[in-house]
């Protein structure tokens, strides 16, 4: 998909321009993510690194030019850039819902400013921070080089994140671990499950690498066609 796109990347045109903001989206993403989960889960204030209220500002702002770019560009030229504006449209919607879970774990920064401590679950959710982190760079990448092999190992994680929040869920449920008190509970449970949503959003970029536009965010096997 993303082959198709680079290769009309003659000069400068309101589609690079557009792609190039997406990555500058997904960068300030990145950023964001790496200051609230150093305050929620490093620190013992609610201080944060960067402004993540005007981090959003400035994703959100990008989106509204990603979108005005390519309807402008696909009035221009017509069909002639079709599918990679419609690629981008969609990526940039997950790129600004992850903006909003950013949002969502500062808040729990700032009403549990104590560093989170999740008991049984600690190892677990240490693994599952690293694979998001480490998948922010990846997919950025990956979009930049077109690379569909990376893409796809990305897209591969995105099971084992899913199936490990939902079991650290469960098992809070069950309060399998009686130290921890409702506080840190609710707030683990909140954490999971913007890991786990900021992870699938990333998979659905990745996948927009390796399949076609009306299988952006379905994990396609390799001889899949249709």
């Amino acid at each position: 998909m993303f082959k198709e796109l680079l290769s009309f990347f003659k000069g400068k045109n309101l589609i690079e321009e557009a792609f190039d903001e997406s990555i500058k989206m997904l960068k300030y993403d990145y950023d964001m993510f790496m200051a609230v989960k150093k305050s929620l889960r490093e620190r013992d204030t609610e201080e944060i690194d960067c402004d993540v209220y005007k981090h959003d500002k400035l994703i959100n702002k990008y989106e509204r030019e990603v979108r005005k770019k390519v309807m402008l560009n696909l009035s221009i030229t017509g069909s002639t850039f079709l599918n990679a504006g419609l690629v981008l449209v969609s990526i940039v919607i997950d790129i600004e819902r992850i903006g909003d879970y950013m949002k969502n774990i500062a808040e729990l920064a700032k009403h549990h400013p104590l560093r989170l401590k999740a008991g049984i679950y600690e190892e677990r959710i240490q693994k599952i921070e690293k694979i998001v982190e480490d998948k922010f760079p990846a997919v950025i990448k990956a979009l930049q080089e077109s690379d569909e092999v990376l893409a796809r190992e990305k897209m591969d994680e995105h099971k084992e994140v899913s199936r490990t929040c939902d079991e650290i869920l469960f098992s809070l449920i069950k309060e399998e671990d009686k130290s921890i008190r409702p506080s840190e509970a609710v707030t683990i449970t909140l954490y999971t499950r913007y890991l786990k949503r900021i992870n699938s959003h990333l998979t659905n970029i990745a996948t927009s690498i390796v399949n076609p536009f009306h299988r952006i965010g379905f994990y396609t096997k390799v001889e899949e066609t249709d």
